[in-house]
């Protein structure tokens, strides 16, 4: 059991005061309903928490941790080799200097402790060294580059969940980013129903996100002076919120872009929520967000953002019955208060309601018992309450417990909890049937206590976590070069499995007699398009390669004839889950006359072709125009070639787990495809044990309870036989006094040997109960071994089924390939009079 659940402890006798052999194990499981840790200073709730972290790391379940006071750093000093030399860094140097000791003699009694405490409570080297392999750990520091930057600015961005379909959920969203932000800047105690700024920005804010479009900051301050709609609500937005107070807001919106300390807060990693919980490799993280060098309205900036990307990852989710992540407050004072409604309690409550049905479990810790609100705590299944300073501490804690958990007995409870000791623990859960009281286990992790900002880049390096941000400007790219038709390489585009193959573009020297002002007839069946002209007069220049001098002006535009294509692909597999729709287009400005193309070479951007136009430009003239772009044939044929190109060219690529019927489109990532793998074998795993070893229980149940009739067998038997030798011994002790005295008799003589029989019959019936519970012993440990070898035989074929996982291509069927365009495009060029010629320069090139 210990394998599956959570080892928390050893169960603790409140009588006795004693730590008794039983192991307290918890069902993750159990965590889909939260839980509530709460303890004083110095009781043990920290070590329990970090406990309780670990072990969901050895079972792979991932973890965001957000860390006010900076206690969980403690998370990364894993030391399998438990060498003083490990510990050194990490012991408080003032502390040894205060008990006169070097830093050497600390770390190795720290050494020596850590050694001893793990050993006493069953725990080996080999099991912290799976806990440092089993997830990957990073400490992120928002508005600080001492760990993982965070980007604040991806919490702007519009969200991935369709705005139609989600419309409450993105509004609940919109408004905890507009009050946390509004707190950033110094707003208190915002009401969305009733403050102008909070109106107006959510409004902002949903007009961007409903068109699919990110927040920039630059933009939502200009916008706040000049909204984009006219009204807000029944009136005019500057009757709702006049003009100059409004750039009194932007001018406080712009304070935070203008300050130079906000730049921490625009690089780093976004508030990707699936990136923080899994590795690209698809190893579960632990991600701790350490807040401690943070004011107080930063932190619950910084805190509002997350729980509202948390909860938006979570609505994005599959419904689970299993415990898929844990998110982890180590202290929620001042974030879900009973009576104020700060940026951070609204996504709390969702949340506390709606993750179970998620899998997504929350741990909430506080030493601060009387300022919580317990209604919104009633939804937790799990509390573990340790030792309270003051009895009001604990009469508040009663009152919500009696709310979470109805038909609590209060005076048990009272009585439970005002006995308990450092690192003991009132563990009550609602899957349970009674409370438990446990005795927190030793921490596999080293707790040095709080860490400072400073230690955190060598905790980082100590867990190889990457530091560097990761979000990078783009960088630009530049346009592609155009030909003119006469001059122009069939291969001027690169295809987009190809780098561009670049050349300086020559220009045609020319005038406008060349050219003429009635455009070519074509024959009614082949299509024809106008390419708008996408260059300035500089960029045409700097396409063609060319300086452009100051003399240069346009004198005109003239259409050269080039081959378009594009078609859509739709691929199509719903047992693999692909439903793709791919774009290919090509360009091919010049052709052969017999009219072979290789397509590849010609690929383009199907957008910038999309933008063709149904008429050209004024004035403008037109080149000459020859086969195969005037032959009806030879067009039909290549757009049936270029239609057998796009088929034999357009796939995606699936994962496939047979083995666990999990299939995924190319829109989904590895690490996403291996949770989801892992999830289907876990409960595929669950499944098959539960249903396996229910036969051995009932077997072992059976056995269990004939044990325990035989030992009271026993116990029967063995004082029959004591009273039978009574008996035996005081008949012989008369039949001697009888043979003495001259009295004897042959009654005497029978009724000894009576005593002896039945003495005799005792001990062979005492003898039989002994035969028996071996027997029935051995039966259950032969049980027992079996079980236990069934469950691992289990667990190692769902665990390497996970790995079953096969790449396959999908192919589109012929007719799932859709010409959306092909025919002739007449290209525009400029004609370009400079002082020595007129030349012709591109004039539309890929956006």
């Amino acid at each position: 059991m210990i394998d599956s659940h959570f080892y928390l402890g050893r169960a603790y006798d409140s009588v006795e005061q004693t730590v008794t052999n039983e192991a307290v194990a918890y069902d993750p499981a159990n965590l889909t309903t939260h839980a509530v840790v709460t303890g004083m200073t110095g009781s043990g709730k920290t070590g329990l928490c970090i406990a309780m972290l670990e072990e969901a790391a050895l079972k792979g379940i991932p973890a965001i941790v957000i860390d006010p006071k900076g206690d969980l750093t403690n998370l990364l000093l894993h030391f399998p080799d438990l060498t003083p030399q490990d510990f050194q860094p990490w012991v408080d140097a003032d502390q040894a200097r205060r008990a006169g000791k070097t830093l050497e003699q600390a770390a190795l009694e720290a050494s020596l402790q850590w050694r001893n405490g793990l050993s006493e409570w069953g725990i080996g080297q080999e099991r912290v060294l799976a806990l440092k392999n089993a997830a990957q750990f990073a400490i992120f520091t928002p508005g600080s580059d001492a760990g993982i930057p965070v980007s604040v600015l991806s919490s702007l961005a519009a969200p991935e969940l369709s705005w139609n379909e989600n419309r409450e959920i993105l509004r609940e969203k919109i408004a905890s980013t507009v009050t946390a932000l509004l707190g950033l800047v110094g707003y208190e105690d915002i009401d969305p129903l009733r403050s102008r700024e909070h109106i107006l920005l959510s409004n902002l804010f949903e007009n961007a996100w409903s068109a699919g479009k990110d927040v920039e900051l630059t933009e939502l301050i200009l916008q706040t002076q000049t909204p984009p709609f006219d009204k807000l609500g029944a009136f005019t937005v500057d009757a709702f919120f006049p003009a100059k107070d409004r750039m009194e807001l932007a001018m406080v919106l712009n304070n935070i872009l203008a300050s130079p300390a906000f730049e921490a807060w625009r690089v780093g990693q976004s508030l990707d929520i699936a990136s923080l919980l899994y590795a690209s490799d698809g190893r579960p993280r632990h991600s701790v967000f350490y807040l401690a060098h943070l004011s107080d309205s930063e932190r619950m900036f910084i805190v509002t953002l997350l729980l509202s990307a948390v909860e938006t990852w979570m609505r994005a989710q599959s419904g689970s019955t299993s415990l898929r992540a844990i998110l982890y407050m180590d202290e929620i004072f001042g974030y879900l208060p009973p009576q104020r409604n700060p940026s951070s309690k609204p996504p709390l409550l969702r949340m506390l309601k709606n993750a179970r049905a998620f899998g997504l479990g929350l741990m909430l810790a506080t030493q601060n018992p009387v300022d919580v609100d317990y209604k919104a705590l009633s939804n937790a299944g799990t509390w573990l309450v340790g030792k309270l300073q003051t009895d009001q501490d604990k009469q508040r804690l009663l009152d919500g417990l009696e709310g979470a958990a109805g038909g609590v007995s209060r005076a048990e409870f009272d009585k439970l909890i005002s006995s308990l000791g450092k690192r003991v623990f009132l563990l009550h859960n609602v899957h349970a049937k009674q409370p438990t009281l446990l005795h927190s286990r030793w921490a596999m992790n080293y707790l040095a206590g709080p860490l400072t900002r400073t230690q955190i880049p060598a905790l980082n390096k100590l867990a190889n976590a990457d530091a560097s941000p990761q979000t990078q400007p783009k960088p630009a790219s530049a346009p592609q070069t155009f030909a003119s038709a006469e001059t122009a390489s069939p291969s001027f585009m690169g295809s987009t499995s190809q780098p561009a193959r670049r050349s300086p573009v020559p220009t045609l020297q020319s005038s406008n007699s060349q050219f003429s002002v009635t455009k070519p007839s074509l024959p009614p069946t082949i299509r024809e398009y106008f390419l708008p002209q996408t260059y300035s007069l500089p960029e045409a220049f700097n396409a063609a390669g060319r300086t452009m001098p100051p003399e240069a002006r346009i004198e005109g535009v003239v259409y050269r004839p080039a081959l378009m294509a594009s078609a859509q692909v739709r691929i199509l597999d719903r047992k693999l889950g692909v439903d793709s729709e791919l774009t290919r287009a090509a360009f091919v400005p010049s052709l052969e006359k017999r009219g072979a193309v290789r397509w590849e070479e010609y690929a383009f951007d199907s957008h910038t072709l999309e933008n063709a136009e149904t008429s050209p430009a004024p004035s403008s003239r037109f080149d000459a125009i020859a086969s195969p772009l005037n032959d009806a044939k030879l067009m039909t044929a290549l757009q049936k070639d270029f239609a057998d190109w796009v088929h034999r060219n357009s796939s995606v690529q699936a994962r496939a787990n047979e083995t666990l019927k999990v299939y995924a489109g190319p829109d989904v990532s590895r690490a996403e495809f291996m949770r989801a793998c892992a999830d289907a074998a876990s409960q595929k795993r669950d499944a098959e044990i539960a249903k396996t070893t229910a036969q051995i229980d009932r077997q072992l149940k059976t056995l269990e309870d004939k044990l325990a009739r035989e030992e009271r067998e026993l116990r029967e038997d063995e004082a029959e036989l004591s009273h039978r030798k009574v008996e035996e011994a005081g008949t012989h002790l008369e039949n001697l006094t009888g043979l003495f005295g001259g009295r004897r008799k042959a009654s005497r003589l029978s009724s000894s040997l009576t005593k002896r029989r039945l003495t005799e019959q005792a001990k062979a019936e005492v003898e039989e109960s002994v035969n028996a519970i071996a027997a029935y012993k051995k039966q259950i440990a032969e049980l027992e071994k079996r079980r236990e070898e069934t469950v691992a035989e289990i667990n190692e074929k769902w665990g390497s089924a996970v790995n079953d996982i096969v790449e396959v291509t999908v192919t589109p069927k012929k007719t799932d390939v859709f010409i959306a365009l092909f025919g002739v495009a007449w290209t525009p060029y400029y004609l370009v009079q400079t002082d020595a010629e007129i030349i012709t320069l591109p004039a539309f090139g890929e956006e």
